[in-house]
């Protein structure tokens, strides 16, 4: 029996396929496992996943050579603003190819973007319908941002030229107003954006009363290091923050995700500097406003016043004749009444004492005398009483008519 070796089979398995598979295709796959050396080639493995089960079902080394992958890269990180990386839906159109010593592996020779930009989108739509099914998606926009906003948490990356372009453009704004800036330091590309900013948010959260707004910017990197603010935790993390937040990572062709929760999304740091600086004008201009209206309206105020009093100054002398006059006419009536109360009571007394002046004259010694009494007397005083008299006491007895002396011989006593 003849046998073959490795090397005559495997060199048969290539010829094969590649009388089979002569022609170049497109294939769907993600990306695994990507690097490069140091001669500018990439390595990387495709591989499929169930969808259900998410267990891996295919999988193919494949190779991008050094004078395709210097043009490949750019391309698909300028189209998708997402890096070329391990992790990333793709379409690509492939050769298939076998080698006697390292086997089955297919050569990139092209990318189509459109499809990676489809598969990013789809996944931000189910990162917000997520968030939506759970209320939470518009709970940032939906807050109220400070009147005047000059407390401002920044999450960045210190050595950013966005940072600087932020603070610059808030200090030089032309009305002078103040603003108090904290940097929180993120990184703002790479693998670690989301455990980064997250970290910076927990930092902020613990210090709320101190800020008004949370401003996170982001300038000068690659479109291709957004992916880092399209997952779930951050967007779940910033739609639920308790203050409002303002983002500005420089991202123009679409919205990244925390764009999409975020309370107010701006083009670049600059832009987001500029939305705080016009906030700060309209609270001027506002404040302007109503100073101008309190000063009219205190004038019309004044005015009116002014108005009420020179009314009243007229009114005065014809308000104080009436006053008067009814005040003459009241007197003359209390006058008439007075009077008349007056001579009344004269009248009763008049009569009541002209009724006393009879009775003190009815009851007068003069009238008993004339009625035929008598009064005695002894020393000049009136004898009420025998014992008040000695026999032998003169004693004077006055009539109605004329008086006469007697002595007293005999006394006699008639007491009840």
């Amino acid at each position: 029996m003849d046998a073959l070796s490795l090397y005559d089979l495997n060199a048969l398995v290539r010829r094969s396929m590649e009388q089979c598979l002569p022609d170049e295709y497109w294939i769907q796959a993600e990306l695994s496992d990507v690097r490069t050396n140091s001669t500018g080639h990439c390595y990387l493995e495709f591989i499929q996943k169930d969808p259900r089960s998410n267990a891996l079902i295919a999988k193919a080394r494949g190779t991008v050579w050094a004078n395709v992958f210097r043009l490949l890269k750019p391309y698909f990180e300028e189209a998708t603003g997402q890096t070329f990386a391990s992790g990333i839906k793709v379409l690509v159109q492939v050769t298939v190819s076998f080698h006697e010593l390292y086997g089955y592996s297919l050569t990139v020779q092209d990318i189509d973007p459109t499809y990676t930009l489809g598969d990013m989108a789809r996944r931000r739509k189910e990162i917000l319908n997520q968030l939506e099914e759970e209320g939470v998606l518009n709970l940032n926009k939906e807050l109220e941002i400070a009147r005047l906003p000059q407390r401002i948490a920044v999450i960045s990356s210190p050595t950013a030229a966005g940072y600087g372009d932020f603070c610059h453009q808030l200090q030089s704004n032309s009305r002078g107003f103040y603003f108090y800036t904290e940097l929180f330091p993120a990184l703002m590309q790479g693998d670690r954006v989301e455990e980064s900013v997250l970290a910076a948010l927990d930092n902020v959260n613990a210090r709320l009363p101190e800020f008004d707004v949370v401003v996170i910017i982001r300038g000068g990197g690659a479109a291709s290091d957004l992916s880092g603010f399209d997952t779930y935790l951050l967007a779940a993390a910033c739609a639920q923050f308790p203050l409002p937040i303002i983002t500005g990572i420089g991202h123009e062709r679409d919205d990244t995700v925390l764009d999409s929760v975020a309370h107010t999304r701006v083009k670049t740091p600059t832009a987001a500097a500029e939305f705080l600086i016009e906030s700060m004008n309209n609270a001027a201009d506002e404040l302007d406003t109503l100073t101008v209206r309190l000063q009219e309206s205190v004038r019309n105020r004044l005015m009116e016043e002014q108005r009420k009093l020179v009314s009243y100054k007229n009114r005065i002398p014809s308000a104080a004749y009436r006053r008067l006059s009814g005040a003459k006419l009241s007197l003359l009536t209390a006058r008439k009444d007075i009077v008349q109360v007056v001579t009344s009571s004269v009248s009763r007394h008049r009569h009541r004492l002209e009724l006393l002046q009879q009775r003190l004259t009815d009851a007068s010694p003069e009238k008993q005398l004339a009625r035929g009494y008598s009064i005695t007397l002894k020393d000049g005083k009136v004898v009420k009483d025998t014992a008040l008299i000695q026999e032998g006491d003169s004693v004077t007895t006055r009539l109605y008519q004329g008086e006469f002396t007697s002595i007293v011989n005999h006394k006699s006593s008639n007491r009840k």
